[in-house]
Order: structure tokens, then sequence, then C-alpha cells
């Protein structure tokens, strides 16, 4: 989509199942953002924030929602769709996926190691300096770019896509269609240790994996550790952002999504469709329910098990909860002040002044 080729307004329309207000014969060749669109490039407003940029854009085509009502006029032939940031969103999507396919598919390139043992399925690509161990099975379309590691006895579904540098230890498991970004880890040993009579430490063998399941997103730089025994599973629909650490013998369960700079402490349970934010730590045994919400900075020290809660603070309350403990924090500077005056009165009633 958009590769080297123009589109009209109107083929546009037709894709996103959208209405054409204005005229559908203007053509486009780029995506832009509505704040800084040249002429000849498709835009979206999803946000009402953006609306000043609706009348000064110098976009070609504007997607638009179907409720929306000008104000003034516009240069810009809009599309009305139900939802902008969606329809935005296909585009993108059809754009990436056309420039992926112009990447000739099966290519091999050197240098890189493939064992003999090895399976490599239809259309693999593989790209220079990575290491294919022992007996690692790799399905149809998946493409490996440059500088990967894939340990002894790693399976890879089809159609998924490793970035530069990712690397994945022994015995591990990964579904179909799942995006790895460059520098991720998969199945590092998880920190387990005992410590000693004169406090030093002895390693606890990981001996588990890692499983992850079809259609997760794994982000750059993110660790996921293997299990001390069983397996680190991430399941179906997982979306983990950059910088996300995952210990070892955690369960992330479906479509749930974490934001960047989280830290999830060994063995713990995440429930489904969960949404945590940035920089949340969560402590290790327990449990978190399905549909919960995690504010950013939260620090999550005990189980949550009502589903659908939403929680906040550090350490994390439930967020009416949360909230009283906050409005009473802020109060404290002038209590303490009034108890002061308190103990200086009653000190005078003490001396009889």
């Amino acid at each position: 989509m958009l590769k080297n080729k123009e589109y009209t307004a109107q083929e546009i329309a037709e894709i996103l199942e959208g209405k054409i207000e204005g005229d559908p014969y203007v053509k486009v060749n780029k995506l832009s953002k509505i704040e800084e669109a040249a002429p000849h490039s498709v835009s979206f407003m999803g946000n009402i924030k953006y609306e000043p940029f609706l009348y000064s854009t110098n976009a070609s085509v504007v997607i638009i929602d179907n409720d929306y009502c000008l104000k003034s006029k516009i240069s810009p032939t809009l599309i009305r769709v139900n939802n902008p940031y969606k329809a935005f969103a296909k585009l993108l999507n059809a754009y990436e996926e056309k420039i992926n396919k112009s990447e000739q598919p099966g290519t091999i390139e050197n240098p890189c190691y493939i064992s003999d043992s090895s399976s490599i399925g239809e259309n693999v690509s593989i790209g220079a300096f990575t290491y294919i161990g022992n007996h690692v099975k790799i399905g149809k379309g998946t493409v490996i770019h440059p500088g990967c590691y894939l340990g002894n006895h790693v399976e890879i579904g089809e159609g998924s896509i490793l970035y530069p540098g990712v690397k994945i230890y022994r015995n591990c498991k990964i579904g179909n269609r799942v995006i790895i970004h460059a520098n991720a880890v998969i199945g590092a040993d998880g920190f387990g240790y005992t410590r000693n009579d004169d406090k030093s430490y002895t390693k606890i063998s990981q001996i588990g994996n890692v499983i992850i399941e079809d259609d997760v997103e794994i982000g750059a730089n993110t660790t996921i550790d293997s299990a001390t025994l069983g397996s680190t599973i991430i399941r179906r629909g997982v979306k983990l952002d950059n910088l996300i650490q995952v210990a070892h013998n955690v369960e992330i369960g479906e479509h749930t999504a974490i934001a960047s700079l989280v830290g999830i402490s060994g063995s713990t349970k995440i429930g489904k469709r969960c949404v945590i934010a940035g920089q949340v730590g969560i402590t290790g045994h327990v449990e978190i329910a399905d549909d919960i919400t995690i504010g950013a900075q939260a620090g999550v020290t005990k189980s949550f098990t009502k589903p659908g809660m939403v929680i906040l603070g550090a350490p994390a309350y439930e967020a009416d909860e949360s909230k009283k403990i906050f409005i009473a924090t802020r109060r404290l500077p002038d209590l303490i002040k009034k108890i002061t005056n308190l103990e200086a009165e009653l000190e005078k009633l003490k001396k009889g002044e």
C-alpha cells in the first residue's frame, strides 16, 4: 500500500469502507502525520486535540470520524469512517505488508551457521551472522534478521519475525505470527540463588523454558527468563513494550498489554486482558485477576483477585482507596502544624499559664 505507487482517494475509501467527501480522484503516495503532512499524502484526525491541523494541513486526503462536523472550509478530500485511528492503522499495516512482500522470501544470507539437524520451512529468510543450533524447527514464512541466535531444540512457528540481535535460548517454543524486536532475550536463566551461611550465593539451575503463544509481540531489549522448572508462559495475543523484565515461571494471560520498564518477579500469574502501565513493579508469587488495570509506577506487593479492578500507588491499592490515601497524604503538613500548636497549648495548660 502506497509503496512506489499512487492511489486515488476513492481507492483508499474502498479499502477502508469509508465515504468520500471532496475530490475522489485526488492522488496520494505517502502516509503522514496531520501536522507534518505534505501534498499527495494521506493522514487522519483521531483525536480532537489535533483539530486545528485539519484546517491547515497540506495533506491531500484526511481520514476523519463520521460524526465530525466541519467548522469551516478545508482543502483536503475527506474519507469518513467509524474509527479514524483504526482505519489509519489498517493503512499502516497494509503498507508494512507490502514492504515485507517486496523483500525476496526464502533468502539465506552468508555467513551464518545452520545445524544439519535443524528443519527450515518454506520461504524462511535468514540474515547474515545468524546461528541456528541443533534440532531447531522454523515454520514457513518466518523472517530472521541478521545477528540472531537460536539455541538447541528451539521451535518457531509460521510467519514470525525476529529482528536483529534476538537471542532465544535452548528448548524455548515460539508460536505463529510472533514478532520479537531487536535485542530481546528469550530464555535466559531466571534469577535463582540460595544464600549460604557465609552470605555468599549458590546458583540454582534453571532447567525450564519459555513458551510464547501465537500473535504475541515483544519489544526491543525485553527479557523473558526461563522457568526454574516447567515454563514461563506468554499467552496468545500478549503485547509487551520495550525494556520489560519477565522473571522465571511468570504466566501472562491472553491479550494483556504491558508498557515499558515494567518488572515482573518470579512465579507471578497475570490474567487475561490486563493493562499494565509504565514502570510498574510486581513482586513474586502474586496473582492478578483478569481485566485489571495497573497505573504507572505502581508497586504491587499482594494479589488482586477481583476482576476488573483499577490499581494505583506504591504500595498499590484499589483506585478509590489509593486516591483517599493520596488526599490524606497531601493534608499531612497542615495536620502536623495543628498537632504542633495543640502540643504547645497543652504545655501552657500544664504550666497553668
